[in-house]
């Protein structure tokens, strides 16, 4: 995957795909939010609460609201482990997975629209 972007060229991609985002009548999700929900969908599974504050190096209070947030989207839901029943994995939803795919062709428009302008 051979992109080569500027800073600002960058800045201007993620600046029409998240205005585009918010224009459509999708959840509105914080940074850590989608930090988490594609970090449970492009990392193979299984991910629990104490994984998930691992990878992203964040506290597990921090992941617990994020992922309060994302459940009540409902794009992504718990499930308690049946090997370990302390244990609480994080699942992904078809609902996320369209949610993800939209706005993964919402980056694609916008870097076809940036390269069209550039």
């Amino acid at each position: 995957m051979g992109v080569s972007l500027k800073p600002v060229q960058a800045l201007d991609l993620w600046r029409g795909a998240i205005v585009e985002s918010v224009r459509r009548d999708a959840p509105d999700l914080s940074a850590r939010q989608m930090a988490l929900l594609l970090t449970v969908y492009l990392i193979p599974p299984p991910h629990t609460v104490r994984g998930l504050a691992e990878t992203l190096n964040i506290s597990k209070p921090a992941i617990t609201r994020a992922l309060d947030r994302l459940t009540e989207f409902g794009l992504v839901k718990r499930k308690v482990d049946d090997q370990d029943r302390r244990s609480v994995l994080i699942q992904r939803t078809v609902k996320g997975s369209v949610f993800l795919r939209e706005f993964g062709d919402i980056i694609v428009t916008a870097a076809a629209d940036a390269n069209e302008a550039g």
